[in-house]
This record gives C-alpha cells, structure tokens and sequence, in this order.
C-alpha cells in the first residue's frame, strides 16, 4: 500500500475532488432538476471527475498503476486538465442555467451550494494541474509540460466548438471552418492518445519536431477561420430581436470567441514547442 498516494499535496487535492463533486452532484440530484443537455452535461462531468479521480486514487494506494498499458504520468496529467476544464464549464454553466433570482428557497439554496462546491473543486483540479506540471526542461511526462496541458486545451476547446455548430452548411467559408476545427482535433486528440499509450516511439521523426511543424500548421489555419467564421456568420445578419437561450446568433458568437482561444492556445503552444527544439 502505497500511503503517499493520499498524504501528498497532489494525492489531498485529489481527495479534495472526489469530495467536492460527489457533494456537487449530490445536491443536484436531491433538487431533481437537472434534465436536458446543460443539466445531464453538469451531472456526467461531476460523475465521471469523481469516478476516474476515485479510481486514479485507488490504483496508486494499491500500487497497481504499473500494471498498466500506458504512460501513468501523461493519464493523470491529462486527466486533471482535462476534469479542470470540465469542472470550469460547468460551473459556469450551471448556475446561468439553473439558478434564477431570487434565489429564496431551498432548492434554489442546494443549487447554490452545488456551484460554489464545483468552483472548489476546481481549484482542486487546477491545484492538481499546477503540483503536476513538469518543470522546465522536463519532457519525460509531455502531457504534463505546457505544450502536453494545451494539447489537452485546444481538444476540450475544440469540442465545445462542435457543441455549438449548428447552421453551417449554406456558406463555403464556414464549411473550411468547421474543416479546420475537425482536423486540428483528430491531429491533437491523436497526439494525446499515442501519447497516453506509449506509441510515440513508432513516430518517423521526433516529437518535439513534429509538435513545431503541426503547430505552424495549426496555428495558419486557425487564422483563417478567425476571419472567416465571424466574417460569414455576420455578414449582414444582426442578433434577432427574439433571440432566446439556443439562437444562432449568440452561438456563432461563441464558436467566434472558442476560436480565438483556440488561436491564442496554439500560437502559445508554438513558441513553447520551438523553444523545446531550438533552445
């Protein structure tokens, strides 16, 4: 039994989260009130953050981790960046969704605890991030480097984008769009898996190589669908005036901003990849 698993900084803040979402998704489940996407959305993320960080827990107590077919260190990395991530979106969802003002009985009161409980857990998975991430010069863990944890980003980002994609199919400039945010997340959801699974040593070339010249790639194709996509969604199309929770409108402004975080995400990624080969 290995106790470290549950005394270290990282172990307690794992301990943290498991608590933390199974008091989240406790409270929600004794309101009822989590039908439809946004709440079964809040729901499967604090079940499934709880699940995977109780059973992380579990295979480092009982030391059962090395018995595994993939790179431990790059699964818990990418695990808590991506559950931080998770955690974060719906934190912010939850509340705009399912909490009204006032906020005066107790349903509305569990509502409330629920949200600040999953920004707590946040900061546990943000901690867990932070305790983990390699130091500089480390590249024995890539998942858990800066360039590991954006790839791990632009993925998550990228799904929401999809989330959001509904009208798409009259413009050619919105179909290259939509192109750009598939392939870019086939590349990187790839890179994430090979990395997971210890394949990344069947690659041609090395790494830290290939990273600098899919990242320019990226990063040049994500450009252009930062001036295609707002420029063909709103080319004289202003927010209609009956413009409820699932317009188009405000989705096409959201993909617009996902977008130039995904942009900023890969130039960030660039420069700590071409540091990784040249510096």
């Amino acid at each position: 039994v290995n106790l470290r698993a549950v005394t270290s900084w990282v172990g307690i803040a794992r301990l943290f989260a498991v608590v933390l979402s199974c008091i989240a998704f406790s409270l929600v489940a004794s309101t009822g009130d989590f039908r439809g996407p946004y709440g079964t959305w809040c729901m499967f993320t604090w079940c499934f953050c709880f699940a995977v960080t109780l059973l992380v827990l579990v295979l480092e107590l009982l030391e059962l981790y090395p018995k595994l077919p993939l790179s431990w260190d790059d699964f818990t990395s990418a695990f808590s960046m991506l559950a931080a991530l998770m955690v974060f979106t719906t934190s912010v969802i939850f509340p705009s969704i399912f909490i009204s003002s006032p906020c005066s009985s107790s349903k509305c009161a569990r509502q409330a605890v629920a949200t600040t409980v999953s920004c707590l857990c946040f900061l546990a998975y943000a901690l867990e991030v932070g305790l983990t991430r390699a130091k500089p010069g480390d590249i024995s863990s890539f998942l858990s480097t800066v360039p590991g944890l954006l790839k791990v980003f632009e993925a998550y980002v990228a799904c929401l984008i999809f989330s959001l994609l509904d009208t798409y199919t009259s413009e050619a400039g919105l179909q290259w769009c939509v192109a750009v945010y598939s392939i870019c997340f086939v590349i990187t959801l790839l890179i994430i898996i090979f990395t997971i699974g210890r394949c990344l040593t069947y690659m041609p070339c090395p790494l830290e190589k290939m990273l600098v010249g899919y990242n320019t790639l990226a990063l040049v194709m994500y450009i252009t669908a930062t001036v295609l996509w707002p420029l063909y969604s709103f080319r004289g199309r202003n927010r209609p005036n009956t413009c409820g929770r699932n317009c188009w409108w405000d989705k096409h402004l959201g993909v617009t901003f996902l977008t130039i975080f995904n942009l900023i995400a890969y130039l960030v990624d660039l420069v700590y990849s071409t540091r990784m080969v040249f510096i």
